[in-house]
């Protein structure tokens, strides 16, 4: 490990700062940056996203894939989980620092507003984003890749039905061009990229020994896509971060609760069960971190740009990032 990998975290602290810093010093520029998208899919973050993506999906071996079938454990934990574990305690814990907690620091209103925020990032676990921690952790890819595909196809079905139960409404629309594009950007194109890459470095006129150079060659860039998110991230709300300080810290409490307790209990049940560690880590991390861009889509086409749902989504992807890099830590100091 590289000494700029070693120290992966002081860098994204210094990227948190930096965006800080121009989020308010250059509003103009990220108000610009910010109104890149469609179907409220921010096409800039998309990009970096898929810069950091694309060489984990050059490791993807299709011909191991289908042995994935003689190791369920780590999908079984995976699905448990993220499916009938993670969106309950995180609405039970909503309500439990919103309506007891902080019932004093909080308007009744906006309260509620928070707590279906963060419902919202609790029923939409992971998809792109999972790829760079599996990497993080040298997670099998092949079998990442199946996790979260099933993970997608399930999220079709069971998003808005939970959504709606524990959001206690029945009219949640599913921005359906939102999840559909996502899960083209972040999985389906660079799957597809990384596949025809390996296809052309694996034909027998080609050097057999050319793909480890490549990816050694793009693991740069795929660190830069990290940090280069990190300050978009960090920029688009740096004037709600100084406006709102103390309700992103409030919102963040629960958050960070529920992230920690859901990594604990499927690390361990995966340890417990004797999964290997390069299925383990992946696992646990799927259901740890979450599909932010989908909660928020939601949060504001229910709420409002300015709810505070849509600012309890946000808060969702701002601590999100160094969270996932202290898990990412704790589980390569804890193979098996």
């Amino acid at each position: 490990m590289s000494l700029f990998e070693r120290y992966l975290s002081v860098w994204v602290g210094l990227s948190i700062i930096v965006g800080v810093i121009l989020g308010n010093v250059l509003p103009e520029l990220f108000s610009a940056l910010a109104a890149l998208e469609v179907a409220r899919v921010n096409l800039v973050v998309a990009v970096l996203i898929w810069i950091m993506i694309y060489p984990m999906m050059v490791q993807v071996d299709f011909s191991s894939i289908r042995d994935i079938g003689e190791r369920p454990k780590g999908l079984i934990i995976t699905i448990i989980v993220n499916w009938l574990i993670k969106p309950f305690t995180m609405t039970a814990l909503g309500w439990l620092f919103f309506r007891v907690l902080f019932v004093d620091l909080v308007a009744p209103d906006t309260a509620t507003e928070y707590i279906a925020g963060i419902i919202l990032l609790g029923v939409a676990p992971c998809t792109a984003m999972v790829f760079v921690w599996s990497h993080l952790t040298k997670g099998d890819a092949n079998y990442t890749l199946v996790q979260v595909s099933v993970n997608d196809v399930i999220m079709i079905f069971a998003f808005a039905p939970l959504a709606s139960f524990l959001l206690g409404v029945t009219d949640v629309v599913v921005p359906w061009e939102t999840l559909l594009l996502s899960v083209t950007l972040y999985v389906v194109l660079p799957l597809v990229a990384g596949v025809i890459t390996r296809k052309i470095l694996e034909r027998p006129q080609a050097a057999s020994d050319q793909l480890e150079p490549l990816l050694a060659g793009l693991k740069p860039y795929s660190i830069a896509g990290l940090l280069a998110t990190v300050i978009l991230l960090f920029g688009l709300q740096a004037q709600t971060i100084i406006a709102q300080p103390l309700d992103i810290v409030l919102i963040a409490i629960p958050l960070l609760i529920q992230t920690y307790g859901i990594f604990a209990l499927a690390y361990l049940a995966a340890r417990w069960w004797r999964v290997e560690h390069a299925v383990a880590a992946p696992c646990a991390l799927i259901g740890t971190s979450n599909f932010f861009e989908l909660a928020v889509a939601v949060a504001i086409s229910l709420f409002g740009l300015h709810s505070g749902a849509a600012l309890a989504t946000v808060v969702g992807v701002l601590v999100e990032v160094p969270v996932m890099l202290s898990l990412v830590a704790v589980v390569n100091r804890t193979r098996w």
